[in-house]
């Protein structure tokens, strides 16, 4: 009798599942958390020109909310476009996520009126939606790029208004600059063919097109 083969199609679904429930259950156990502590906790957004505690605030303040409201509204999002983002994997998914909080956060702290604390996961909402919609087409991958059309189809409208500045108190700045975050992580991790091989006789022999390790990227990025 053999054995059954391993269920690898399947492998990168299960750990985008696995990757945005401990995502989520980090961010609704802050959230109580938050509430148990009188709003302790909203101290670590992100407040504009305050360069005191910039750095850890960038990341701090993706993964905090002014209540559960907030939280609910920005659940169902990161649950399908981060599900989404995460099926090349854990780790491409985390560069990915830290880019979007960078751009984003810096985006949130240049353009934010003074004054103001900035909290929240929507950032990193329209940076997945983002990256999602323009992966394909630095991958030259069909099935992503018609995935782009879909999520536009679904989510576009809400996120044209949701980059615009319409309403007070939603901040377009995370909003506009977690989607140019997405964007860039798109460029940065996007697949390049490997470099042609050259055999003995001195002529380059072109090498089949395919991602490279993520490693090898990062280390070109400077990264590792």
């Amino acid at each position: 009798m053999s054995p059954l083969p391993s269920p690898v199609p399947f492998r990168g679904l299960t750990t985008a599942f696995a990757t945005i429930a401990a995502l989520l259950a980090v961010m609704w156990a802050l959230q109580f958390w938050n509430l148990a502590t009188g709003d302790s906790l909203l101290q670590h957004g992100i407040t504009p020109r305050d360069t005191g505690e910039l750095w850890p605030d960038l990341f701090t303040a993706q993964f905090l909310h002014t209540g559960f409201p907030h939280l609910i509204a920005n659940t169902l999002g990161l649950a399908v476009l981060g599900f989404l983002a995460a099926t090349r994997g854990a780790g491409r998914f985390a560069w990915v996520s830290l880019v979007i909080m960078v751009v984003g956060g810096l985006g949130i702290w240049l353009a934010s009126p003074s004054g103001s604390i900035t909290v929240g996961a929507s950032g990193l909402v329209f940076g997945y939606f983002g990256y999602l919609l323009v992966r394909g087409f630095f991958d030259r991958r069909i099935r992503d790029v018609l995935l782009a059309f879909v999520l536009t189809a679904i989510f576009g409208w809400s996120m044209l208004w949701g980059a615009l500045p319409t309403a007070s108190g939603v901040s377009w700045q995370a909003h506009l600059g977690g989607f140019a975050g997405g964007v860039a992580a798109a460029y940065l991790f996007r697949r390049r063919p490997d470099a042609p091989a050259r055999p003995s006789g001195g002529t380059p022999r072109a090498a089949a097109a395919g991602p490279r390790p993520l490693s090898e990227e990062l280390k070109d990025l400077g990264l590792l």
